[in-house]
């Protein structure tokens, strides 16, 4: 049996574990390892590596998700695309911003154009030569809003801060500064109120009469039409709106006004932005609160009604545009909401909305810096200003500041 494993052991060359003839061990591990070496060179060097990107654009195409894939691939290149796409659409809004208030005003100009020659032809007809292409140059109109029971506070004012008779005259003709009381008509031509208001003005000679028909809840209307009314009598630089019911400093008030005379688009006045009242029954109600947003939004910002000026070309603007242009309930509001989207100077002058005595204005008259003008902000004029007007003019006034 030994004899027969032996031979065939030699036969096959095996003798002992050992490889008679061939490889050893040793060379045959470290040709494996190099071959493993080898194996790893060539796939890194020969097999590219697929494009991520391209990858991803790919099953995006399949799959109708590229973006939430892969979001954070070229991030920065694609905000900087975004930065510069919004940067051409805000210039893009600007200059379209720009091209409309161009073209609205000259719409405006081309209407007032169309409205004076329609005027200089209907003058011509009549035999009428008052027109506004040969309107008396003035420096500011100031109209002061009245009413029919309002003979008293009327008086009022001609007996403090309003000139009368010949001085009137005179500061018409040496300072270019008009000064009327503006009302209109009653429901009924001709009537008891009519009446009264034409002796007044035959004593007083002071009032501009509008084609209107008198009603608190027609302020908005009176005040678009004394604009358009005044604007066709009187070329002037500043065109005022006053209350019967606020005190003015003539003077300080012509000075104020002085600083702004040449600049175009000017609307001065205390500037202020109110709650919008939607409950009905309240003082200032806003049937039309809804176009102001949300319930407890606010009004833009506007010049509060007591008293403000603007200037010749937006009194002009609300005369040609005024069958278009919208009325709110309150007068103040609807002002405002006609210089939305213009080019407008909003001029907040504190000056114009002083407190009555013992407040603000008898602390200013006494330094030497009186107020343009002085009203009570708790009764939207001077509280019981028949009885207190000359009362406020004289701590007030700027003749006992001198």
């Amino acid at each position: 049996m030994r004899l027969k494993v032996g031979s065939r052991m030699q036969r096959y060359g095996i003798n002992g574990g050992n490889v008679s003839s061939g490889f050893s061990t040793k060379l045959v591990s470290l040709f494996c390892i190099a071959s493993f070496f080898f194996g790893v060179f060539v796939v890194n060097r020969l097999w590219s590596v697929p494009d991520l990107v391209n990858t991803d654009k790919n099953i995006a195409a399949s799959t109708g998700k590229y973006g939430i894939l892969n979001p954070a691939i070229n991030c920065d290149h694609k905000k900087m695309d975004a930065d510069r796409h919004s940067h051409a659409i805000n210039s893009t809004f600007r200059t379209l911003d720009k091209t409309i208030y161009s073209l609205e005003m000259q719409l405006a100009a081309a209407r007032e154009a169309k409205a004076e020659n329609e005027k200089k032809a209907t003058d011509a007809k009549s035999g009428n030569e008052s027109s506004n292409y040969n309107a008396q140059k003035v420096f500011f109109v100031m109209g002061i809003i009245t009413a029919f029971s309002s003979r008293k506070r009327r008086d009022s004012i001609r007996e403090t801060w309003m000139p009368q008779g010949e001085r009137l005259k005179k500061l018409e003709k040496d300072k270019r500064i008009v000064i009327r009381f503006v009302i209109g008509h009653s429901a009924t031509p001709g009537g008891v109120l009519d009446r009264a208001i034409d002796a007044e003005e035959a004593e007083h000679k002071d009032f501009l009469r509008l084609n209107h028909v008198e009603g608190y809840h027609e302020l908005s209307s009176k005040t678009q039409i004394y604009f358009s009314t005044a604007v066709s009598k009187w070329d002037a630089d500043m065109y005022i709106k006053v209350d019967d019911d606020v005190h003015v400093n003539l003077g300080i008030l012509s000075s104020l006004l002085s600083r702004h005379q040449s600049k175009p688009r000017i609307y001065i006045g205390c500037m202020k932005s109110g709650p919008v009242l939607g409950h009905k029954g309240v003082k200032y109600h806003e049937p039309e609160y809804w176009k102001f947003g949300e319930e407890g939004n606010k009004y833009f910002r506007h010049a509060t009604g007591q008293i403000y000026a603007i200037s010749k070309d937006l009194a002009k603007y609300i005369s040609v545009n005024r069958d278009i242009l919208h009325r709110y309930a309150n007068e103040d509001v609807s002002l405002g909401s006609w210089f939305i989207g213009l080019d407008v100077d909003h001029i907040d002058e504190r000056s114009l909305c002083c407190g009555t005595p013992p407040e603000d204005c008898e602390w200013k008259a006494q330094a030497g810096n009186p107020c343009a003008a002085s009203f009570d902000w708790s009764c939207s004029g001077i509280c019981k200003s028949v009885e207190r007007m000359e009362q406020v003019h004289h701590l007030c006034g700027e003749e006992g500041s001198s």
